[in-house]
């Protein structure tokens, strides 16, 4: 067991655990982006969200609506990410879902501001990209 939050779904790592299910657990990030910044686990290990089980996916993002409530205690608004894999910024291959509190005066601005270089894309280019997705 190497994956750091797999131990601390088995307990062997503390955490400041927030919500818990069978199949999910909320909990405090250990390096916070803001204040009340909180990842969302399934509790069987996956790498990336299209091999989980539909069971644990609908428990999982169940998870995530009830603290997108519960942070509202806090802050106005609440940024939902997932990195999906390695090149997509994904640190723990572990599927986990950031929920990072966001106000005005934060400076993150909105997520296209993370890609300063954007493809330029045609007509032509988005149907040849939109029929390799849906193959």
């Amino acid at each position: 067991m190497d994956c750091i939050f797999c131990k601390i779904v088995h307990g062997v790592i503390p955490a400041k655990k927030l919500y818990e299910t069978q199949n999910s657990l909320a909990f405090l990030d250990a390096f916070p982006l803001t204040q009340g910044h909180t990842l969302v686990i399934p509790k069987n290990h996956y790498d990336k969200v299209q091999k989980m089980s539909a069971q644990d996916n609908s428990d999982l993002f169940e998870v995530v609506r009830v603290m997108a409530g519960k942070l509202e205690s806090i802050s106005p608004s609440v940024l939902i990410a997932v990195h999906n894999g390695k090149e997509s910024g994904q640190d723990i291959p572990h599927v986990h879902v950031h929920m990072i509190p966001r106000d005005s005066s934060d400076g993150a601005g909105p997520v296209h501001n993370m890609f300063s270089k954007r493809p330029s894309l045609d007509e032509n280019e988005f149907e040849k990209i939109a029929k390799i997705i849906q193959k």
